[in-house]
């Protein structure tokens, strides 16, 4: 997955057919466009070099 910064804003790219799917659902668990969207909240750390993934838990 290629990842974009702008200043505030991130935009995911996924590469391949898997990872559409990955994004669509992570899309559909965060986003609720009657009621409240929920927010992904960084869980640990992450390491450049040392960690090979960062945590994120989903808030309400």
């Amino acid at each position: 997955m290629k990842i974009k910064i702008e200043k505030d804003l991130v935009e995911f790219f996924p590469e391949g057919d898997e990872e559409i799917k990955q994004l669509s659902a992570l899309w559909d668990t965060i986003v609720d466009c009657v009621k409240f969207n929920k927010k992904l909240v960084p869980v640990g750390e992450f390491i450049p070099g040392s960690s090979e993934q960062a945590r994120f838990a989903i808030e309400q």
